[in-house]
């Protein structure tokens, strides 16, 4: 299943990677001031590839965090009922209520 993972979807997209790094490698400015664009101490010129690589791995990890956060619930669920599991495997067993049995008489 894995080889055909990597074939199927990781080789494709390792060849429109690689195709959109050699068509995109022109140095193009990057400011970050938009009030004066031409402040060469806030202005980068890299490939392009780079700005959009940078912009993919960013959006990855947003979205990793976001998940993360918005899950964190489900986290603090499942690590209250795995205390509460082990709790009970602690203690002794007990007899049901309704099915005592009688004591004997001696």
């Amino acid at each position: 299943m894995n080889r055909i993972l990597v074939f199927v979807v990781f080789l494709p997209l390792a060849v429109v990677l690689v195709a959109l790094a050699v068509a995109n490698r022109t140095a193009v400015p990057f400011t970050i001031d938009p009030f004066n664009p031409g402040n060469p101490g806030l202005t980068v010129e890299l490939p392009l590839f780079v700005f959009l690589f940078a912009a993919l791995v960013l959006g990855l990890v947003v979205g990793s965090a976001a998940t993360w956060v918005r899950q964190g619930h489900y986290r603090k669920l499942a690590r209250q009922r795995d205390a509460e599991v082990r709790n009970l495997r602690n203690q002794p067993p007990q007899a049901p209520a309704g099915n005592a049995l009688p004591k004997p008489n001696a």
